[in-house]
């Protein structure tokens, strides 16, 4: 899953440090893993991360011991049943296809 389209117009990095982030929705992302991810150099990534905490795009969430981030709500794409459910329907379809 990938940001929603009006935030797609940014620099490439922080395009990529949303999609990552939305893709992870549940769990959220450390820095290290963002740059994992991501692949481009620490400073890069710093200044797209602060970039993205200055717009209100990320939220980060200290507790734990560690920071973890995490897309703000309105970054995220509204999955609407008809596509959970053609999802699925695709998956079904796969699995009835593969030999097990």
């Amino acid at each position: 899953m990938k940001a929603k389209s009006e935030y797609r117009d940014r620099e490439r990095t922080q395009v990529a440090v949303l999609d990552e982030l939305v893709n992870n929705l549940e769990d959220g992302m450390t820095v290290f893993e963002l740059r994992a991810a991501v692949s481009v150099e620490i400073d890069e990534l710093e200044d797209a991360l602060a970039t993205l905490k200055d717009d209100g795009l990320i939220d980060v969430d200290r507790t734990g011991g560690r920071a973890v981030i995490k897309p703000d709500d309105r970054v995220v794409p509204d999955v609407s049943e008809d596509e959970k459910a053609e999802e699925e329907s695709l998956g079904e379809w796969i699995r009835d296809r593969l030999p097990f």
